[in-house]
């Protein structure tokens, strides 16, 4: 997989086959689209070219509505990697560009910029100044230049549409990873990197791992069994999002205590993945109170990993130690 910023394809985005979208979590209706590229690519001996927009079109736009990402661009790219494409084009998005009109933006970037010996989209595909441009739009250019054209069916999951806005619904309302996981075909993760805390965990005996620059979806405010890798290994965690109202606190926080690890992780960035959902987020009357739910809530992690062995797979994972 190549990542290639900006407005120049470059040689490797040039001829191949292309897919335009945002592909935010590249989720399972991405794949569909991802494999059907891939394999059209490979065809035609041509490269398989996804094309995305840095940033997102809404983000320029109308940016108090813009949603929050699921993704970053880094990790989009080794996901569509891993399925099998050649290049992610991240398209400098421009207040310029979203004001062309179709056609236009057809010409100057299908076929000027990258190109184009096919592309593959899905149905509910929209191109161009106000979104005026569909899937009619798009195969009557084509027609006329001579670029092949497959429409992709979208996936669907529990009798509705994958998408992103989908899983962001899920993460946001009610904190329901389980879905997202399903709806993504992995477990929804987030990035970020440890830096000092209050401490007050390692007082009541769970020390947590407080994480920073998290530039994606922060699921719902609770308790969640998680996974982390560190030095290679995934690691057992529980995961608090949110503030610590029995201290009076209102900041919101993302702390990750890992159940079987002891060492320094300050500086360092983790990917943290959310694999099922505990409890909201309480307010005790005293601390030892929330000491006795802290507890239950570890019992919680551990008697969920215990009964989904593959959640946390390798040494060290999902592996009881004694004494805990």
């Amino acid at each position: 997989m190549q990542l290639v910023r900006g407005n120049d394809a470059g040689a490797v985005g040039r001829g191949g086959f292309v897919s335009i979208g945002n592909f935010d979590g590249v989720h399972n209706g991405h794949k569909l689209l991802a494999q059907k590229l891939v394999d059209a690519a490979v065809a035609a001996r041509v490269p398989s070219v996804v094309m995305t927009f840095d940033p997102h079109p809404i983000q320029l736009l109308r940016p108090d509505s813009a949603p929050p990402l699921l993704s970053s661009i880094e990790d989009r790219a080794n996901w569509l990697g891993e399925l099998g494409v050649d290049v992610l084009m991240a398209f400098s998005t421009t207040i310029e560009m979203l004001a062309l009109e179709a056609a236009e933006f057809f010409d100057q970037v299908v076929v000027g910029e990258l190109a184009a010996k096919g592309m593959v989209e899905g149905p509910g595909f929209f191109f161009g100044k106000d979104r005026k441009g569909n899937v009619d739009v798009l195969a009557s250019l084509c027609q006329d230049v001579g670029v092949e054209l497959d429409i992709v069916e979208p996936a669907r999951w529990d009798g509705d549409l994958v998408s992103s806005s989908r899983i962001r619904s899920s993460l946001s309302d009610g904190g329901d990873v389980a879905s997202a996981a399903s709806l993504l075909g992995r477990p929804y993760s987030v990035r970020g990197v440890v830096v000092a805390g209050e401490g007050r965990g390692r007082e009541l005996g769970v020390p947590t791992a407080n994480l920073a620059s998290i530039s994606t979806l922060i699921p719902a405010d609770g308790v969640y069994v998680g996974s982390v890798v560190v030095d290679g290994r995934p690691q057992p965690a529980a995961i608090h999002v949110g503030s610590n109202p029995t201290f009076g606190e209102t900041e919101r926080k993302v702390e990750v205590h890992l159940l079987a690890f002891d060492g320094d992780l300050y500086g360092r960035e983790l990917v943290v993945e959310f694999l099922d959902r505990v409890r909201g987020t309480r307010t005790f009357e005293s601390v030892e109170q929330l000491q006795e739910q802290l507890s239950s809530d570890i019992e919680a992690v551990w008697r969920y990993l215990e009964t989904h062995p593959a959640a946390t797979s390798g040494t060290g994972g999902g592996a009881r130690e004694e004494g805990s």
